[in-house]
């Protein structure tokens, strides 16, 4: 991947995961209608900080180990298999109804996990204590950074850039939807995005698995 493929393939897939429910995205609504629009992103930036410091200790504690063609290729395969088993449980998911985005938090409830904290601390905190965060970074976030060390700090930069951009998108989008108590939102289109972006995951994730089969990940 070049530098350019890279950055959007990282957005899309960092836009699917972020607009799957989960802690940070409840944290989001909650501290939103507390603070405002300004709690997106810093909440945001907490996350970003506590990935960009992951990426970076992953990239220089691995870069030698991943070099070596067998596991490039064994972390492509892991990768682009829960790739694609994320896509279609979250295509499958949207298509049956099975997922909805919640805008009217509880007043005067702040979300579990975050009360007394401020966004950036909750960012970094909640994201930390997610299991899902921690098995994304472990298989698909680390085949991505097999690719993206290819094209050397510029290509990891290309990852990070979208990677990050998209969470940026997302929550700034909920939290001005939360903040200025509009639902511009629509459960209909929510979901019509997810399955896009689900079947977006399967064949990205199917591109994996070829590459590693094929040997074409090797640094």
């Amino acid at each position: 991947m070049d530098a350019a493929a890279l950055f959007f393939t990282a957005f899309v897939v960092g836009l699917s995961g972020a607009m799957m429910p989960g802690p940070l995205l409840t944290v989001t609504i909650g501290e939103s209608a507390r603070r405002g629009f300004v709690a997106g992103p810093l909440l945001v930036l907490g996350h970003g900080i506590l990935e960009l410091a992951l990426v970076v200790a992953l990239a220089l504690g691995l870069s030698a180990w991943l070099s070596a063609p067998a596991v490039g290729r064994a972390i492509a395969l892991l990768g682009g298999a829960f790739l694609a088993y994320m896509g279609w449980g979250m295509a499958r998911d949207a298509w049956l109804g099975r997922v909805e985005l919640g805008l009217n938090p509880a007043p005067g409830n702040p979300p579990a996990g975050s009360r007394g904290l401020h966004p950036v601390l909750a960012g970094a905190l909640v994201s930390l204590s997610n299991p899902y965060w921690s098995l994304w970074w472990a298989t698909v976030g680390l085949s991505y950074i097999v690719f993206a060390l290819k094209q050397g700090a510029p290509g990891l930069a290309s990852f990070f850039a979208g990677h990050i951009s998209s969470d940026l998108v997302w929550y700034g989008l909920v939290a001005a939807a939360v903040a200025g108590g509009r639902r511009f939102l629509s459960q209909g289109v929510y979901r019509a995005v997810l399955v896009a972006c689900g079947v977006f995951l399967i064949f990205l994730g199917a591109s994996f698995v070829y590459m590693g089969a094929t040997g074409r990940v090797s640094l």
